[in-house]
């Protein structure tokens, strides 16, 4: 008769069974989901090629699969239609800045400090990159989209005119402010800044602005501190 072995048989529980099967599928899963990122990076990118080189009512969606070498159906699988790309557009482009800025306006600041972060994150955040792009098709495109105009207004201007207005009250309170005007009027502080982006889009070949130096320009005379710089 066998004598039985010294050894004991391994067995995995059921649990570590499905542990491990779960471990293996997060991998491929993973990939899938960098790469399905990835695609839908490369098509916002190609929109904005493409809305930007033929303004909305011209761009097509073939010409957008093309530029981001995907199927004309891939982009079915990310957005409803260009309207909803458009509009994803402004939301993957702008609202970063937008969390910036009202978390700037929230902070316990002077108002003047905070018109001095407005230049700095405008500068490098939105005029040195694409999304510059992005707010001048709103302005240019806007008028004849109503739709695209009141997505941008509701995920951009009202928000970051909200924590604005915000500011100015308490700017007021604090006696940093000698009038009302700001808290009647908080479309003056970004005021400068759309200014610069069509003037970039018209006129910068012929006179090109220095950005930093309006807006503290703008920034001097509206808070009349008697700055030159």
């Amino acid at each position: 008769m066998p004598r039985p072995s010294n050894r004991t048989a391994r067995r995995t529980s059921p649990k570590a069974s499905s542990d491990a099967a779960r471990a293996a599928q997060r991998g491929p899963s993973r990939v899938r989901a960098t790469r399905a990122a990835e695609r839908r990076d490369a098509i916002l990118a190609a929109a904005l090629d493409e809305f930007s080189a033929r303004g909305f009512a011209a761009a097509r969606l073939d010409d957008v699969a093309r530029r981001a070498n995907v199927a004309k159906g891939t982009i079915y699988l990310y957005f409803a239609d260009k309207e909803a790309l458009f509009q994803e557009l402004i939301r993957a482009e702008l609202s970063p800045v937008v969390g910036v800025l009202i978390q700037a306006a929230h902070a316990d600041i002077p108002i003047r400090q905070f018109a001095d972060r407005v230049v700095e994150v405008f500068v490098r955040e939105v005029f040195e990159t694409r999304r510059k792009d992005v707010i001048r098709l709103v302005l240019t495109e806007g008028a004849r989209f109503p739709k695209l105009a009141e997505f941008y207004y509701q995920e951009v201007i009202s928000r970051v005119l909200a924590a604005i207005r915000a500011l100015v009250q308490r700017a007021i309170e604090r006696g940093e402010l000698r009038h009302d005007a700001l808290l009647k009027y908080p479309q003056l502080i970004p005021a400068p800044a759309l200014v610069a982006i069509m003037w970039n889009g018209l006129f910068d070949r012929f006179e090109p602005l220095d950005v930093r130096a309006l807006m503290r320009a703008h920034f001097n005379i509206l808070f009349d501190d008697g700055s030159t710089t």
